[in-house]
């Protein structure tokens, strides 16, 4: 019997592609360089499922093509925001994607964000590597606390409601957040409110965790215009989840007081005026970032691709 022809955009953890070679036709990309738009495009015709990343911009015009012979998108990634819903839906194609098991990973590194941008871990850092420390003051370089501070949650999913629950049992902080749909159990005491706006009026941490991929960020330049002067906010979602430009302009006017960001607008390209600024703390995509996590996501990949061509159930369908 025939294998199935698959690409694999990305280079994925050992395991993984040890099992994806067993299973399918499989083509590997060892050099791991994002492929181009014409290589994606070409890897439609000529492939019966592709496992991309979310670096991945498959478009529809990608889709709609003529000769387009994909049937399955395996994702490995929680987002799908990289992929056209609407088109592959129409076009009738599967995709899937690898939600739960990087919920804790990127949880911790929201936390770690938190603390770094609070306590402007960076500047600290950057002062001692660049010798310009002069030893220990009282006074010098203070942060702010946590305890007893106001955490706001934007999407209390999985991963929000897994950075709650470690900022108020790890860090004594009080909760309120915004969720679209009702949530049953945020998982620790917290106050729902009634807008995005309210909770960044509110808080002195604002945590994003919601999905990207729409026609305009969720997170506004009005609702960052209702943020404390004292605040900061973290993103660990999706670049293109906040209004990029507009927090740019807020933290170079100072009208609040710093940020944490491991997702950018257009990755990997981070705006100069970010990476200038020593009261925000950068990080390159590492939410999920761990031997573990990253080959959990590669094996749930495999598993919707064995259930797709099994004619099965997939275990993470997004259409």
């Amino acid at each position: 019997m025939t294998q199935p022809k698959i690409l694999v955009t990305r280079k994925l953890t050992d395991p993984v592609e040890r099992r994806l070679a067993e299973s399918f036709d499989a083509t590997f990309n060892p050099d791991d360089r994002p492929l181009s738009p014409e290589a994606l495009a070409d890897a439609l015709r000529s492939h019966d499922a592709l496992v991309p990343t979310v670096s991945d911009r498959i478009t529809a015009a990608m889709l709609r093509a003529e000769g387009c012979r994909v049937r399955m998108i395996a994702n490995v990634g929680v987002g799908y925001s990289n992929i056209d819903i609407a088109a592959a839906e129409a076009a009738g194609i599967a995709v899937s994607n690898t939600p739960d098991v990087l919920t804790d990973a990127t949880a911790d590194i929201a936390m770690l964000l938190i603390l770094s941008a609070t306590r402007r871990a960076f500047a600290a850092e950057k002062m001692l590597r660049e010798g310009r420390w002069g030893g220990f003051s009282v006074v010098d370089g203070l942060g702010t606390g946590l305890q007893g501070k106001v955490l706001g949650i934007i999407g209390m999913g999985r991963i929000g409601r897994a950075t709650a629950r470690r900022a108020a049992a790890g860090f004594g902080m009080q909760i309120v957040y915004y969720n679209r749909s009702p949530v049953e159990d945020p998982g620790v005491e917290a106050r729902r409110l009634e807008s995005i706006g309210d909770v960044m009026a509110a808080a002195d941490v604002v945590s994003v965790h919601v999905p990207g991929g729409g026609a305009a960020p969720l997170v506004t330049a009005e609702h960052i215009t209702r943020m404390k002067p004292s605040a900061h906010l973290v993103n660990t979602a999706r670049g293109d989840s906040i209004d990029q430009a507009a927090l740019i302009e807020a933290l170079v006017q100072g009208r609040i007081a710093g940020a944490g960001l491991d997702v950018f607008a257009e990755e990997p390209a981070v705006p100069e005026a970010l990476r200038a600024l020593e009261t925000v703390t950068l990080l390159p995509h590492i939410g999920s970032a761990t031997q573990e996590v990253r080959t959990a996501m590669g094996h749930l990949a495999a598993d919707n691709l064995d259930a797709f061509f099994a004619g099965e159930t997939l275990p993470c369908r997004v259409v």
